[in-house]
C-alpha cells in the first residue's frame, strides 16, 4: 500500500514540474466555473459478436473561488457529479456517479511560497445507493446500501500550504479532526459500515491529512487537473493510509465541446478492503461561466 501511495505522489509531482506558471496570484477574488454533460450511448441490432444497448449521462459542476489579499489567500472549490446509466438488459438504472464535495483552503504567508494554513473538507453524495443481486429465479434485486449524508465526512484542522499558484500547491495538516456521519439504521456489526459503530450515527477520529493539487496544460487544447488526499488516523491503524486520487483529462475540440476523461481511485478500508475505481469518458457539452 505505501509503495502504491508513492507511486501516486511521484506521478504528482511529476505531472506538477510540467506545470506553467500561466496562473499567477492576483489580489481580489477571482471565480470560475464549469458545467458539463458528458453523454455515451450503444445501440447493437443482430450483432452477432454480442453487445448490450445502453445509455448514460453525467452532469458535473467544478467552481472555484478564490481570494488574496496582502498576506492572505483564500481558496474554495465545489464539486458536485451525478450520472445515470440505463442498459437494456438490466432491472433498474445505476449511477456512474454520485457526488458533492467543498473545500476550503485559508493561509497567511510565512515565507516565499509558504503559508500557514487551516483546511476543512465536506464531501458527501446526493442520492441513494444500492447494493445489487439476484434472486433465486435470477432477477436483479438491489437493497438500499447509502443516501444523502450516509456516509458524509468533514474533516478540518491546521497546517501548513506551499503555494506557487492557484494551479499548484500542496497542504500539510497534521492535527486534523475527522467526523463521519451515518444513518444509524445502516450500520453494521464489527464497525463494518464506514467505521462507524453498530447503532451510532458519527465517529470521530484524529489524524495526518495530507493534500495536493496539480492542473497543467500538456499540449493545446488539452489539461489534466490531479487532485490527490491522504489520511492517517493515528487513534486506529495508522499504518492504513486512506488514499484519494481524481484525475480529469479535458480535450477541447471548441468552446462547448470536448472530450473529457475522469479517472478516480479511492483506498478507505473503513468502507472497502481495497481499491475502488471509476472511470467515465464521453463527448461534454461545456458552459463556462
Amino acid at each position: 500500500m505505501k509503495k502504491i501511495i508513492l507511486l501516486f505522489v511521484f506521478a504528482l509531482m511529476l505531472t506538477a514540474s510540467f506545470a506553467q506558471d500561466k496562473d499567477q496570484v492576483k489580489e481580489g477574488w477571482s471565480k470560475k466555473g464549469t458545467i458539463t454533460l458528458l453523454f455515451n450511448q450503444s445501440a447493437f441490432s443482430d450483432w452477432v459478436a454480442g453487445g448490450e444497448n445502453n445509455i448514460a449521462g453525467n452532469l458535473g459542476i467544478n467552481y472555484d473561488f478564490n481570494y488574496v489579499k496582502n498576506n492572505f489567500t483564500w481558496d474554495n472549490k465545489i464539486i458536485a457529479a451525478y450520472g445515470l446509466t440505463k442498459s437494456k438488459n438490466s432491472e433498474f438504472e445505476k449511477k456512474t456517479d454520485d457526488r458533492f464535495e467543498f473545500n476550503s483552503l485559508l493561509g497567511k504567508k510565512a515565507s516565499g511560497y509558504w503559508y500557514y494554513s487551516g483546511f476543512l473538507n465536506f464531501k458527501t453524495q446526493f442520492t441513494k445507493g444500492y447494493v445489487y443481486g439476484k434472486d433465486s429465479n435470477g432477477k436483479e434485486t438491489r437493497a438500499e446500501y447509502t443516501n444523502f449524508m450516509s456516509p458524509a465526512n468533514l474533516s478540518f484542522g491546521p497546517g501548513m500550504l506551499w503555494k506557487k499558484s492557484d494551479n499548484l500547491k500542496f497542504n500539510l495538516a497534521p492535527a486534523t479532526v475527522k467526523l463521519v456521519f451515518v444513518d444509524k439504521s445502516f450500520t453494521l456489526p464489527n464497525d463494518a459500515y464506514f467505521g462507524v459503530e453498530e447503532g451510532k450515527s458519527s465517529r470521530f477520529e484524529l489524524g495526518f491529512n495530507a493534500s495536493a493539487y496539480a492542473k497543467v496544460t500538456l499540449m493545446e487544447n488539452v489539461t489534466m487537473e490531479n487532485i490527490l488526499n491522504l489520511y492517517a488516523d493515528y487513534l486506529e491503524d495508522p499504518q492504513n493510509i486512506d488514499l484519494d486520487y481524481t484525475m480529469n483529462l479535458v480535450m477541447s475540440i471548441n468552446k462547448f465541446l470536448s472530450a473529457n476523461l475522469t479517472f478516480q481511485t479511492i483506498y478507505d478500508d473503513n468502507a472497502f478492503e481495497g481499491f475502488q475505481v471509476r472511470e467515465v469518458f464521453g463527448i461534454g457539452v461545456n458552459y463556462t461561466f
